[in-house]
């Protein structure tokens, strides 16, 4: 009988071990386990992140528009002083939140447990979130979703730190990919946007993490927003034979104003001309220079504060709009970019896309006025951050375009190889080495 019980006690011990063993690998107080809760309610805590400040961004600049309307002249004066302010304010106490934002979740990447206490810490996305907002409130030409992917970058590295477990570069690049699909509600961008940008190269792990961290902020975005299309629903299509004409003349003239605009950045950002040194002696100076530049074109067109959203809008569905409303965006942007206050470019980037569409309408008249601008939206968002997946994707699903792909796709590469040859570098990367530790 002994003989009998022996195995069968043997195998409760062995299942025991292994029972315990399973339990430390993937229980609740496993590496596993915690690492794929931080993920969960770090994406989650994205989405709210990004809905509250989308809310409050929007907030921000009708209250300017409001205010530009009502005391038409007065931001002539306001506009200045506000982006000297910003800057004094950015360079004194957080000089990390200045720009963008995707740069720093670039760098961040490459030192995730030191970034979260700098490049992406707390502190410094906090005071990112308020100067920009700020700065939509002073009318500066600024978007609100380069400083999302800081900001859900930084809310997944708290959740890792809050949860105990290690921290990777892929895990930041998952937030900030969350960060884009939950400001666009374009997940399939968001997923682009991570390989194409802020990863550089395509890594399988990176790729769940990012899918599993833009499902969720996605659904938490949309459950608080609803599920909206960004610019509408416009379905705009073109055929082979005038598609086979407007493609090159959008793709091209759009990457080379983009590359034109991305090489002046970086050229006043890590340049070594005498308006680049002034410009970093006397940065608040500069920033009240840059701020005259804005108000003044808001002052006198009435159309370049903010994002540009509603004019973009306007011209995608066929609103007629001036021919000069591209260049002058494109000058409050690039003004506002340089002046080294906190602030996006890819939706007044959007803007000066479709005001380089619509001043391509002409040698189009038979043609969609809305395939047109599209067209143009892409080539020259294509030509500013060199992603030309991404902006096919992005501007696919923020105007549930799916009909206009193909010719899409064919104006973001010939965009993407226009740029390069007015500006070797990518902007987001050139951007990155100012924030580089030497």
């Amino acid at each position: 009988m002994s003989d009998m019980r022996t195995p069968a006690a043997g195998q409760r011990r062995w299942t025991a071990r292994r029972y315990r063993a399973l339990l430390r690998a993937q229980g609740p107080r496993s590496v596993r386990f915690r690492t794929r809760l931080a993920i969960l309610t770090g994406a989650v805590a994205i989405g709210v992140a990004a809905t509250l400040f989308a809310l409050a961004a929007d907030a921000a600049g009708g209250l300017f528009a409001h205010y530009a309307h009502r005391y038409r002249y007065l931001p002539l004066l306001t506009t200045p002083l506000l982006f000297a302010m910003l800057v004094w304010l950015t360079r004194r106490w957080v000089p990390l939140a200045r720009g963008s934002g995707i740069p720093q979740v670039i760098v961040a990447q490459q030192d995730p447990e030191r970034a979260t206490g700098s490049l992406v810490s707390l502190r410094t996305v906090t005071a990112k979130a308020a100067l920009t907002l700020a700065a939509v409130l002073g009318g500066a030409s600024v978007g609100r979703e380069g400083p999302t992917v800081q900001i859900a970058a930084a809310v997944m590295g708290l959740s890792h730190r809050l949860l105990r477990v290690p921290l990777r570069g892929a895990v930041l690049i998952a937030g900030g990919a969350a960060g884009v699909a939950a400001a666009f509600n374009t997940p399939l961008a968001g997923l682009l946007f991570a390989i194409e940008e802020l990863a550089s190269a395509y890594e399988q792990r990176v790729t769940l993490l990012v899918i599993a961290a833009i499902v969720i902020a996605g659904m938490v975005a949309q459950s608080v927003q609803g599920d909206y299309v960004y610019f509408g629903v416009i379905g705009a299509h073109l055929t082979l034979g005038p598609a086979l004409l407007a493609v090159p003349v959008a793709g091209i003239a759009g990457g080379l104003s983009g590359g034109l605009f991305a090489r002046l950045m970086l050229a006043l950002a890590t340049g070594r001309s005498r308006l680049t040194i002034w410009s970093k002696q006397r940065p608040v100076a500069f920033a009240a220079l840059c701020g005259v530049v804005v108000g003044g074109l808001g002052v006198a067109t009435g159309l370049t504060w903010g994002t540009g959203y509603d004019a973009a809008r306007a011209m995608i569905v066929g609103v007629d709009a001036p021919l000069w409303f591209g260049p002058a965006k494109f000058l409050a942007t690039l003004a506002t970019a340089v002046a080294g206050l906190p602030g996006g470019i890819f939706a007044p980037s959007l803007a000066v896309g479709a005001g380089l569409g619509n001043l391509l309408r002409p040698l189009f008249p038979d043609e969609p006025a809305s395939a047109i601008v599209i067209l143009g939206m892409v080539g020259y968002f294509a030509g500013v951050v060199r992603a030309p997946l991404t902006a096919v994707i992005i501007l696919s699903e923020t105007t549930a375009s799916r009909g206009l792909m193909l010719p899409m796709f064919a104006a973001a590469f010939l965009a993407d190889g226009a740029s390069s040859l007015v500006c070797r570098e990518k902007l987001y990367h050139g951007l990155a080495r100012t924030f580089a530790r030497p």
